[in-house]
């Protein structure tokens, strides 16, 4: 098979028992598993052959494993999957987030933070999405999804988001089913005028496809109605990103007297999806606290990931799933909002679980306790114990990234 005998010289003194009767490719071996799809949260080991998961049960024997991993102490979970990002990387000046600088390339930021599958939020348009395929998804070992941007030109910024004439339910629909492979959603986002037209442009886009919608919400003097937003506009499975901001034209979830909005735990019964959308300038703590204590946990976590979020606050998705595992949120809870929580989100049943038969994107991460410092977008620091980090990603059964070598055999002299 394609992973033994691309590794079977590098591995020779790996071997355990003869290579004819070799059935398993690699085996990782006592991590903690969790698996929320299939209700697993044990000790458990996890065999991979030909790229997919072959059996996940406690004590598989090694005897005819190619590899053998130790995870004892670690966790291990389904590849990450950030559900927002910024990937539409490229060279036009003044382009803000489409085919620009401060896009991000996504081998670079996903593999080291356990992440398998990235999704980019509305850096394409039905307009240049298929130069976005071309040069990003099509060259990248990370998979790569999208949420199509309403404005038919993207996340480009300035006047051209605020284009109602570019956003077109209708051509935005046709490009996404020409795509449903790569395609997961609708995006709307940095739009300031009082209108609803791009949410319900958007909708109306995300009915068509038969795919959900993100809002990245506000900007409005005076705000646009939250409520209505959450009860009349969106529809149950549809997603309202940054949900931890506290920013200039926008309700926030908690008021001035720190209470949630007596609509937000509703909305979030009646199917609206929280995310957390971290972002440059969107998390804020005294937001994110009193939520959490008054019982609204985010649906699903993600990064915000762009030139301006990762060296400040944000850093990564681990980072981000530290913060919260910090602040109220258990170590199951972080990793099936990273996992199996967004799967269901984008309607992609595939991802985001260790069932027999799926393809093996596999995290093994540490959770390690100390003093840690965490930051929020206002640059207020918050004293945190648990922090996780990625030790091996594997990608459809392959390595991608090893931190410390626990899939290498040891050097001898």
């Amino acid at each position: 098979m394609f992973y033994r005998l691309f590794f079977a010289a590098s591995l020779l003194l790996t071997f355990i028992g003869p290579l004819n009767s070799q059935e398993i490719d690699l085996l990782i071996k006592g991590g903690r598993v969790i698996d929320a799809k299939n209700g697993i949260d044990s000790i458990m080991d996890v065999a991979i052959d030909d790229g997919k998961i072959q059996q996940v049960a406690p004590d598989i024997s090694a005897e005819n494993a190619f590899q053998v991993v130790d995870a004892t102490g670690m966790l291990v979970v389904p590849g990450l999957i950030d559900i927002h990002s910024h990937n539409f990387f490229g060279t036009e000046p003044d382009a803000y987030l489409s085919n620009s600088y401060t896009a991000l390339p996504p081998d670079g930021f996903s593999f080291r933070a356990g992440v398998t599958t990235i999704v980019d939020v509305g850096g394409a348009g039905w307009r240049n999405f298929r130069t976005f395929k071309r040069q990003t998804i099509d060259h990248s070992k990370t998979r790569v999804l999208a949420f199509l941007n309403i404005v038919g030109s993207g996340m480009a910024g300035g006047a051209i988001e605020q284009n109602l004439n570019d956003m077109d339910a209708k051509l935005t629909a046709i490009e996404a089913q020409r795509y449903p492979e790569y395609i997961v959603g609708i995006k709307v986002a940095h739009y300031y005028g009082p209108e609803w037209t791009p949410v319900e442009r958007a909708v109306e886009a995300g009915k068509m496809a038969n795919i959900p919608v993100m809002v990245d919400f506000g900007a409005t003097e005076p705000p646009l109605s939250l409520q209505a937003l959450f009860m009349e506009k969106l529809r149950p499975g549809d997603i309202f990103t940054h949900c931890y901001a506290k920013i200039k034209g926008r309700t926030s979830i908690i008021d001035d007297h720190r209470k949630l909005q007596p609509y937000a735990l509703q909305a979030q019964d009646r199917g609206i999806v929280f995310d957390v959308g971290h972002g440059g300038g969107s998390f804020l703590f005294d937001q994110a606290i009193p939520a959490i204590q008054q019982g609204l946990k985010p649906n699903t976590i993600s990064t915000d990931l762009h030139t301006g979020s990762m060296n400040g606050g944000m850093k990564s998705l681990l980072n981000v799933m530290s913060k919260l595992l910090n602040i109220g949120l258990t170590t199951e809870e972080v990793v099936t909002k990273a996992t199996w929580q967004p799967a269901q989100v984008i309607k992609r049943p595939e991802l985001g679980h260790l069932s027999v038969g799926a393809m093996a994107d596999v995290a093994i991460l540490r959770q390690i306790e100390g003093a840690f410092g965490f930051i929020d977008t206002k640059g207020w620091k918050y004293r945190g114990s648990k922090k996780l980090i990625c030790e091996l990603t594997l990608r459809d059964g392959k390595v991608v990234w090893d931190l410390n070598g626990i899939s290498r055999p040891e050097w001898e002299p």
